[in-house]
């Protein structure tokens, strides 16, 4: 590869880059299915570069895979209401 064409990469690179804050706020929806192939590809990207992200993309995805194992109706309800409670305090901030 010649100084042209790693001068390209690194362009290419460097244009599809995105910030670890943008990646966090596109990982719900990637995990939906619901970005741009675009977005989709720069967010790839960036996962292929950042140990942090990606560990933080496996995380909410466990999570995830958790919490829809979870029904509402079987939980006690004092674990019902701590929930509740943590969510409303979450939304107000």
């Amino acid at each position: 590869m010649g100084l042209i064409d790693e001068y390209k990469g690194w362009r290419q690179r460097r244009r599809l880059a995105i910030t670890c804050q943008a990646a966090v706020e596109l990982m719900t929806d990637y995990l939906e299915g619901a970005l741009a192939p675009k977005d989709r590809q720069r967010f790839e990207q960036h996962l292929r570069y950042c140990p942090p992200c990606q560990r933080l993309l496996d995380q909410l995805r466990a999570t995830s895979d958790v919490v829809a194992r979870v029904h509402f109706d079987e939980l006690e309800p004092e674990t019902r209401d701590k929930l509740i409670e943590l969510y409303r305090s979450y939304n107000q901030t």
